[in-house]
């Protein structure tokens, strides 16, 4: 039995749970739950109400034509998402700030050779995406002195936090951003975002966090912006293809941190509660908790 299966099951035992592809009659599925599904599978249960996301995002089934009309979407939120992403992207910045990614190439070299770092207040940090992941980030990181603006697709407030909003005030943002970071769902108007033109308006020495999905970059863009120095370094955890393949460029560049998607990983006995409750919700034909906006796509 999977993890999810079990933790389903200890939130009501009375459910009846089954695994794709073992499904015993497609007529009686009502609600689906889904990461990263295989292809031409939504629309062969005729009476599903509603499909749940197992993560915060959801362009994995928005994406997918098969997805039918006129079935809600949803997703989960938890606390501990929020938690392990401020815990990520804090590593990640702490560790480009004190150029220890620098001391740990040093020392297996045998090299000596102290760097200079500047104050978190002098480091001007810039966040693509002000969802459910890119407010508590934000704040995490200003509560820590950095520098911190944040960019949206609209206008949200954020305490003392400059935020900006639209395409007419990304440049404004951009250039006041030393290490970005993106947070973004994927989207049509969002995916590619991250380019050479993006690149060059960062303020230098730039840095690029990319932890919402490989999509969001041009991976050809990010090659030649690091070997023409338009930015120092890449921090990703999303690729456009995963597992990353092995003989993909960007094992081989030295300024490019990877990590295996693990920024933020959902755990099924913290999130069963709101799916369950969901599953309750679409049979009862009540609104659905953290229910997706198909036309904006999240």
């Amino acid at each position: 039995m999977s993890s999810w299966e079990q933790a389903i099951n200890k939130e009501d035992p009375n459910l009846d749970v089954e695994i794709w592809p073992n499904v015993k009659e497609k007529k009686r599925v009502q609600f689906i739950v889904s990461w990263n599904q295989p292809k031409n599978v939504l629309d062969q249960y005729p009476n599903l109400k509603a499909i749940s996301s197992l993560g915060a995002g959801v362009d994995h089934l928005l994406a997918d034509e098969a997805l039918p009309n006129g079935v809600d979407v949803c997703r989960v939120v938890s606390p501990s998402l929020v938690q392990q992403m401020q815990e990520y992207i804090l590593a990640a910045v702490l560790n480009i700030q004190r150029n220890f990614v620098h001391y740990i190439r040093q020392k297996d070299q045998g090299k000596w050779q102290p760097h200079n770092h500047p104050l978190a207040g002098e480091l001007s940090v810039g966040i693509m995406g002000l969802g459910e992941l890119g407010k508590p980030v934000a704040k995490k990181l200003a509560d820590m002195d950095y520098s911190v603006s944040g960019w949206s697709r609209s206008e949200k407030k954020l305490g003392n936090i400059q935020t900006f909003a639209g395409t007419e005030e990304l440049p404004g943002f951009l250039s006041e951003s030393q290490i970005l970071i993106c947070l973004l769902p994927l989207t049509e108007e969002t995916e590619g975002i991250l380019d050479l033109d993006l690149f060059k308006q960062l303020k230098k020495p730039a840095w690029v966090i990319n932890v919402a999905r490989g999509e969001h970059l041009v991976d050809e863009d990010l090659i030649y912006a690091l070997d023409s120095n338009i930015l120092r370094g890449a921090w990703l955890d999303v690729f456009s293809e995963e597992p990353l393949p092995e003989k993909h460029p960007f094992w081989n560049r030295k300024n490019i941190i990877i990590t295996p998607h693990v920024a933020s990983i959902t755990k099924a006995k913290e999130v069963a509660p709101q799916i369950v409750d969901n599953y309750k919700r679409a049979l009862s034909g009540m609104e659905l908790q953290h229910k997706v906006d198909r036309d904006r796509g999240y």
